[in-house]
């Protein structure tokens, strides 16, 4: 239940707590603290002003941040592919869901569809990105309530999932890897991929989630720390526009995956008739963070299952496809060895003439760890995007937090904070 301040029993006043202490705000009823940007757990760039009563959060204004970096206003300035190395860093959690996402809307865009080997392995890299950002997720979320133990155990399985973006696209940290319809390169060695896709998925993630689990989520404190803390209903959660799984946990059955799917989630994917993936929607009903970090647990399961059905199932031919030639990249050895692929490549790489887009506007939107992510892209037929515009699924999450807070101890913030799963760079605006 949302805490209520008493008015004070030596005013005779009727009105509810908070006007009463609106109106005397200045005899030193509350007090205003800044929790943030230094705090550790608002990662040097949010700022909440909470005005207190004692050790109760009586009023909470958050600020989105301090980063400044013109995420958005680049987009303007580079290309359909260059711009994948900004979209990396919106989220350095899992950045090549970020980079799966915007060419997504871009190969929307241009009306390209990629090649079925391509689809299976950019659905095996988002579920490995997914995974990856709900591991930091719950070992800093223990971290942040002062289990140090349970951030190694979800950090450390972690390095798996960096030595296969850097095995696939030679940068660990921000892959950069799709490009407009494929990727930047094919598999070095499929053997080699599939043997650390499955080790990962079958030697390590088990032990990660499993220690997370008992060490974590059936740990005493944590569950005090956690349980009926930052509640929010379905139909409330449904009008602040959440997403992921800090809608799922309020009991909102919504999935783009199933909704709205696309790769290998959709049917007939490979245009021979395959079915789409088969998972489940995790969903919670209690809507505290107790419950956002439980769906994010059973999420990376269901992740797992997904990997499986593909990793023994990546269709061979080309990543790339070649449809049509003013949008792709040719092949490395087509560029060095034909003067038809040297032409292609000057004209798409060197001198962006072959970018001859649509005059359009169109939303592409994915799934990724904390919700909906979707790029809007207005084209003007240029070799670059006119506007680009980003829905971040934690700025949009992040709008609750001062609601989620009301009511609550001074202490539990910090729980609420980490159970949203803010992404600082996502906020930048």
């Amino acid at each position: 239940m949302p805490y209520v301040i008493k008015p004070d029993p030596g005013y005779d006043t009727d009105v509810e707590s908070i006007d009463y202490l609106d109106k005397h705000i200045d005899t030193g009823d509350r007090w205003v603290l800044n929790f943030g940007p230094q705090h550790p757990a608002t990662h040097t760039t949010l700022r909440l002003v909470m005005e207190l009563d004692g050790e109760r959060i009586a009023r909470c204004t958050p600020h989105i941040g301090y980063l400044h970096s013109g995420f958005e206003k680049l987009g303007e300035h580079l290309d359909y592919n260059q711009y994948v190395t900004i979209v990396s860093r919106m989220n350095y959690l899992s950045p090549i869901a970020n980079d799966i996402c915007w060419h997504h809307a871009v190969e929307k865009l241009l009306g390209i569809d990629i090649t079925p080997r391509c689809k299976v392995i950019r659905t095996i890299m988002a579920e490995l990105a997914r995974i990856q950002d709900h591991l930091l997720c719950c070992g800093a979320a223990a971290l942040d309530l002062g289990g140090i133990t349970g951030f190694l155990y979800g950090f450390n399985q972690r390095e798996y999932i960096y030595d296969i973006c850097d095995f696939i696209s030679g940068q660990r940290y921000h892959p950069d890897w799709t490009r407009v319809g494929g990727a930047m390169q094919d598999l070095p060695d499929e053997a080699i991929f599939k043997k650390m896709v499955k080790t990962f998925i079958d030697e390590q993630l088990p032990t990660a989630i499993k220690d997370l689990e008992t060490l974590v989520m059936r740990n005493r404190i944590f569950i005090d720390r956690t349980a009926e803390v930052g509640q929010i209903g379905k139909e409330e959660a449904i009008a602040w526009s959440l997403s992921g799984p800090c809608a799922r946990a309020s009991g909102v059955v919504r999935d783009l995956r199933k909704d709205e799917p696309y790769l290998c989630y959709a049917n007939n994917w490979d245009g021979q008739g395959a079915k789409p993936v088969d998972f489940k929607v995790v969903v919670h009903e209690d809507g505290d963070c107790y419950a956002r970090f439980h769906v994010r647990i059973e999420e990376m399961k269901q992740a797992a299952h997904i990997i499986r059905q593909l990793i023994d199932n990546i269709p061979g031919g080309p990543i790339d496809t070649f449809a049509d030639g003013k949008f792709v990249k040719p092949a490395k050895s087509d560029v060095y060895g034909s003067i038809e692929g040297l032409i292609q490549h000057f004209e798409i790489i060197m001198s962006n003439r072959g970018w001859e887009t649509p005059t359009a506007e169109v939303y592409g939107a994915n799934e990724t760890a904390n919700g909906e992510l979707g790029y809007f892209v207005v084209a003007d037929g240029g070799p670059r995007p006119f506007r680009v515009r980003t829905r971040p699924p934690s700025f949009i999450n992040y709008q609750t937090v001062a609601r989620l807070a009301e009511g609550h101890l001074l202490s539990d913030i910090v729980a609420i904070i980490g159970s949203l799963n803010i992404v600082a760079a996502e906020l930048d605006r």
